[in-house]
C-alpha cells in the first residue's frame, strides 16, 4: 500500500487542444488507437503514415483527419500542440521524440514510457465532463478496469446535466460567494434540476433551476458529528464521506489521520481542535462555542471524531450545546477502536457459552477508590475493552485481580488498530503491567480482557510476557552492575 504522503511521478492536467494540431506518426494499430483517443477532443488530427493500414485509412476517411502520406520528417511536427510516436519502430520513435523536444512539442512514445513527456489516461467521457484515469506505471489494464467501473457508476445524462449547468453559470455568479452559491450548485446537481434532466424534461429542469436561484432564505447551518473510524481510510462510512465532500468546515480531533481529513472538499476550512493527553489545544467549552458560531454562520460542518462519536467522544456535551443554541445536527456512527482491535486479532468479543456481554471503558475509570459497577460484569465473564489504558495498565490489572478476576484471564493489546503499522500483543492479566514500560508504544493502545480473548488468532502477535521477562532481567543486571 502506498504511504499517505506518496508523491505523484506525473502531475495530471487537462491541456487545451481545441482547433490545434495533434500529430500522430505511425501506420498501424498503435497509431489507430491513439487517433481514436484524440478524436474524442476537438483537436485537428494530423496523421503521418506512408503505408497506412486499412483500419487507419478507414478512420481517416470517416473523421476527416489530415493524412500526410509520406515518410516522416521533422517538419510534420511543426505547430503541433502534442505529438505521438506510434510507429512500433524504436529507432523511428526515438527520432520523433528527439525532433519534438527540439521543436518544443510535448511527445508521447507508445509503450516506451522512458521516452514520454506525458502519458495518456483512460477516459470516461460524458462531455463536457471527462474523467481521466492514470495508474502511475501500473499498466493500461488496471486503468481500463477502473474506467469500466467508473463508467458504470455515472449516469448517461451527466453530460447533458453539465451542459445545462453551464447555461446557469452567469446567473449563479450573481449569488453571494461562499455558502449561498455553493448551496445552489449542490441542490442543482443533487436535486430537482438533475432529476428533470435525467427524465429528459428540459422545461421542468429550467423551472426548477430558476426556483433555486430565487430562493432568498438564509442558509441554515448544520453540524454532523461524524465518526472517523479507528484510522484506516477505507473504514470511513459512505455517509461520512459524502458529508465531508459537502462540508464548508471540518473540525477534527488529534487522532483523526490527515488522510481522512483530506477526503473533504479541497476548499473546506480545516480547524484542528485535537485533545491529547497533556496537550489540549482547545477546551470542550471552546469547541462547543466554535460549533455554534459556525452553525449560526450558516455553515455545513463536519465534526470529525476518532472512532465513533458516541463512544468516549464527548458528543453528549456537543449535542446538548447545539440543542440549546437551536443548531441542527446529526450523528453519523463510525467503527469504534474496540471493534477494529478485535478484527485485527480475529477475536470474538462475544462467544457462545463463554461471554455474552461487553464493557467499554477507559483505564482511568479504575483510578478511584472504589471499583465501578462494571467490574462485577468483568468478573462474571464479560469481555472488557479498555480505551487509552497503557499508562495505567498496572493499576487496571491490579484492581481487577484484587476484585477477583483471575490473573490468568486472557488479554489482547493492539497499538494503532486497523492501520498498516499496527502491533499486536497477547498474554494474561498478570502480564498487563508490562505495557507501562513500553515507551515504544506511541500510538493509541486498545486492550481487550476476558475469556473470549482466548479464541483470538495470535499467529501475528507478540507475547507480553517476553517483554515482561526482558524487563525483569534488565533490572537484575542493573542491580549486579551497581
Amino acid at each position: 500500500m502506498s504511504p499517505a504522503n506518496a508523491k505523484l511521478n506525473a502531475f495530471p492536467v487537462f491541456m487545451r487542444v481545441d482547433g490545434q494540431a495533434v500529430a500522430i506518426v505511425g501506420n498501424g494499430e498503435e497509431a489507430l488507437a491513439k487517433a481514436r483517443l484524440v478524436s474524442q477532443s476537438s483537436a485537428v488530427l494530423r496523421i503521418v503514415a506512408d503505408n497506412a493500414s486499412r483500419g487507419l485509412l478507414d478512420f481517416i476517411a470517416s473523421t476527416g483527419a489530415v493524412h500526410i502520406n509520406a515518410a516522416y520528417e521533422a517538419v510534420h511536427l511543426q505547430g503541433a500542440a502534442l505529438a505521438f510516436a506510434a510507429s512500433g519502430d524504436e529507432a523511428l520513435d526515438r527520432r520523433v521524440v528527439d525532433d519534438a523536444r527540439r521543436l518544443g512539442v510535448a511527445v508521447n512514445a507508445v509503450d516506451r514510457p522512458e521516452l514520454c513527456d506525458f502519458f495518456t489516461p483512460a477516459l470516461v467521457n460524458r462531455a463536457p465532463v471527462v474523467i481521466a484515469i492514470g495508474t502511475e506505471g501500473a499498466g493500461p489494464v488496471l486503468a481500463q478496469m477502473l474506467r469500466g467501473r467508473i463508467d458504470r457508476m455515472l449516469s448517461p445524462s451527466l453530460g447533458r446535466l453539465a451542459a445545462f449547468a453551464a447555461s446557469f453559470r452567469a446567473a449563479a455568479e450573481r449569488l453571494p460567494k461562499g455558502n449561498r452559491r455553493r448551496r445552489f450548485w449542490n441542490d442543482f446537481f443533487a436535486g430537482a434540476p438533475a432529476k428533470a434532466i435525467e427524465a429528459g424534461d428540459l422545461d421542468e429542469a429550467h423551472g426548477a433551476a430558476l426556483e433555486l436561484l430565487s430562493a432568498d432564505a438564509p442558509a441554515e447551518g448544520h453540524i454532523a458529528l461524524v465518526g472517523a473510524g479507528p484510522g484506516a481510510e477505507d473504514l470511513v462510512t459512505l455517509r461520512a464521506h459524502r458529508l465531508l465532500m459537502e462540508a464548508d468546515a471540518i473540525v477534527y480531533d488529534a487522532l483523526v489521520p490527515e488522510a481522512i481529513v483530506a477526503m473533504g472538499r479541497r476548499d473546506a476550512e480545516r480547524l484542528p481542535v485535537g485533545k491529547r493527553k497533556g496537550c489540549h489545544s482547545k477546551s470542550q467549552e471552546e469547541i462547543n462555542t466554535l460549533l455554534i458560531e459556525l452553525g449560526r454562520a450558516g455553515k455545513r460542518v463536519v465534526r470529525l471524531k476518532s472512532g465513533d462519536p458516541l463512544v468516549f467522544g464527548r458528543a453528549g456535551e456537543e449535542m446538548a450545546a447545539l440543542r440549546d443554541a437551536g443548531i441542527a445536527y446529526e450523528v453519523v456512527p463510525g467503527v469504534t477502536a474496540a471493534f477494529a482491535a478485535a478484527a485485527d486479532f480475529e477475536l470474538p468479543l462475544t462467544l457462545r457459552g463463554v461471554s455474552s456481554s461487553m464493557v467499554f471503558t477507559t483505564g482511568h475509570d479504575l483510578k478511584g477508590n472504589s471499583l465501578p459497577d462494571w467490574a462485577k460484569l468483568a468478573i462474571s465473564g464479560a469481555t472488557v475493552a479498555v480505551y487509552m489504558g497503557r499508562s495505567v495498565a498496572a493499576e487496571v490489572a491490579g484492581r481487577l485481580i484484587e476484585a477477583g478476576l483471575s490473573p490468568d484471564t486472557a488479554v489482547a493489546v493492539v497499538e494503532n488498530a486497523s492501520l498498516g503499522n499496527r502491533r499486536r500483543f497477547h498474554g494474561t492479566l498478570a502480564d498487563l503491567p508490562s505495557l507501562e514500560e513500553r515507551a515504544d508504544l506511541t500510538g493509541p493502545v486498545m486492550t481487550i480482557i476476558g475469556d473470549a480473548v482466548a479464541g483470538a488468532n495470535f499467529e501475528r502477535s507478540e507475547p507480553l510476557a517476553a517483554h515482561r521477562h526482558e524487563g525483569a532481567a534488565s533490572a537484575v543486571a542493573e542491580g549486579v552492575e551497581q
